[in-house]
């Protein structure tokens, strides 16, 4: 940021010297791995407001819109992964490859089917090298402690996962017949890099966002610059205050033992940490459908006020959207989905949720937490089976039975966030332990005092989230109508607030501070 604030200050203020303007130009064209370039940053700020006075002159032609926004979705991608970059490029090259070659034998009256498996095998074998690679280098070292042999830790590429998802889907669309391959390699590649989703999604559908690529021109209207803004301000509020707060003053320090080892500080801890991973990826997500929206794309909404859901299936329908779409649409349909009987059904989408586990990392408790999501789901589908006056969804319950029903769906849904942010089972069983055998009252008035700043973030991002629909489209009925100068000041007064916060959260994670109420806003 402080370099940043040298170029900035060097175009504006005072004049740097050609040696100062050359170092501080190499910083913008180079990947820094300890400051990499996200949609929350003060340096996609600056670029962006420098790549829209270009979007400008060139949205109303398709094919250089298409050649301008990949030329910066790829900066982007440099500036987030360096030299990864490559192998995004050589992902879309295969793939778009694979496509022309599955449509050919589709038109021949062949399946393709060699081909689809032939971008499966290369997709999840970059994916399992990225995802294993440490858990095997960590074995290794384990072997070889003597230090006769040095591995180091892979450093995994951002959106990997995203990516490749986006990869094997458009071959398998292809297969299916429900779209024609790309003519143009520029355009694939667009719609593998497209910046805004890059990094944690949304997933879209190539049927729908390869029609937004040819669009001869693309619009953005009055409600569609007011929902733009609201989600860019509010995706900011959770992703880099929110969830950034929490981790800093209170999730990582409970985890840790910092704020005591009772059960109190682990209940919180768990109720921090769940609501700490719905902002980050919410709020990213947020801010990916907002941005794409400025440019006059439109991106799938990704999450649904996940929380409020009565049922473990109607969190799948709420929680990361297009995650789940996928998981169904290309592994649960292609294991057979409930085409085969009820017992195949349950044990498809146990292996569907088992796989989706693996897929945010490998490990033990990445597989408990796959493996608790599958089983619920599938004792869900029993429970609907077997029990006449069983509901899919909360909207399908009176309040009688939706009330408890939704604190059930909360409580497993929070166990399987323990799971999920564990480093190992052994700590899942101290927290759990730890929760049963030694939680008393004063545990909480410990907390009150201590950690009353985080309790207070916390409190306002659950009340937050429980708010009704309505009070959302008030809110962005209300952005919208200010008109283009309010939702400028909105902006840039979020802006300001994150990196207050964040200059803020920096300086408690370095000195291992806590501050005063009043400070901590």
């Amino acid at each position: 940021m402080e370099q940043l604030w040298e170029y900035i200050k060097g175009m504006f203020v005072a004049p740097l010297s050609v040696e100062e303007s050359m170092s501080q130009l190499l910083y913008l064209l180079s990947y820094d791995p300890q400051s990499p370039m996200t949609l929350a940053g003060g340096l996609f700020l600056l670029m962006f407001l420098v790549f829209g006075v270009g979007y400008l002159a060139v949205r109303g032609v398709a094919w250089l819109r298409t050649f301008y926004v990949t030329a910066f979705s790829l900066y982007f991608y440099y500036k987030l992964s360096g030299l990864y970059l490559l192998l995004l490029i050589a992902v879309a090259l295969s793939d778009y490859t694979i496509g022309w070659c599955v449509a050919h034998h589709r038109r021949k009256g062949c399946s393709g089917s060699g081909w689809v498996a032939l971008s499966v095998i290369i997709n999840v074998s970059i994916l399992t090298y990225f995802k294993a690679g440490n858990m095997v280098v960590g074995w290794l070292q384990s072997i070889y402690d003597s230090g006769v042999l040095e591995f180091e830790a892979l450093v995994i590429p951002a959106g990997v996962s995203f990516f490749v998802f986006q990869s094997i889907a458009y071959v398998v669309d292809i297969s299916r017949g429900k779209i024609e391959p790309l003519r143009r390699f520029t355009d694939y590649l667009f719609l593998l890099s497209f910046f805004p989703k890059m990094f944690l999604g949304p997933l879209v559908k190539a049927s729908e966002f390869i029609p937004q690529i040819k669009a001869s021109r693309l619009s953005v209207s009055r409600d569609d610059l007011g929902r733009a803004v609201t989600l860019i301000v509010g995706g900011l509020f959770k992703y880099a205050i929110i969830a950034k707060s929490l981790g800093v003053l209170f999730v990582v320090p409970a985890f840790a033992g910092q704020l005591g080892d009772g059960g109190g500080v682990a209940i919180m801890a768990i109720l921090g940490f769940t609501l700490q991973i719905y902002c980050d990826f919410s709020g990213y997500s947020d801010l990916a459908v907002g941005v794409a929206l400025l440019l006059g794309f439109r991106l799938p909404d990704n999450f649904n006020a996940p929380y409020k859901s009565a049922t473990i299936t109607e969190f799948w329908r709420r929680w990361h959207i297009s995650l789940s779409t996928w998981l169904r649409d290309y592994l649960y349909i292609s294991l057979g989905g409930n085409r085969r009987g009820a017992v195949r059904t349950y044990l498809n989408l146990i292996i569907t949720m088992l796989l989706g586990g693996l897929w945010h990392g490998v490990g033990l408790t990445f597989l408990a937490w796959g493996a608790l999501h599958g089983v619920a789901l599938a004792l869900h589908k029993l429970w609907m089976r077997i029990v006449p006056w069983a509901k899919a969804t909360g909207e399908e319950m009176n309040l009688l039975l939706r009330l408890p029903s939704t604190i059930l769906t909360f409580v497993v849904v929070a166990f399987g966030w323990l799971l999920f942010t564990a480093k190992d089972m052994a700590m899942v069983e101290r927290v759990l332990s730890s929760i049963a055998y030694n939680t008393s009252f004063s545990d909480f008035i410990g907390l009150v005092e201590s950690s009353m700043p985080a309790l207070v973030i916390m409190a306002l991002g659950y009340v937050m989230h429980f708010m009704p629909r309505r009070v959302d489209m008030a809110v962005q009925g209300a952005v919208t109508r200010v008109g283009f100068i309010g939702q400028w000041i909105l902006v840039v007064a979020m802006i300001w607030g994150v990196m207050q916060c964040g200059a803020m959260l920096a300086t408690i994670a370095a000195e291992g501070a806590s501050l005063p109420m009043y400070a901590a806003f």
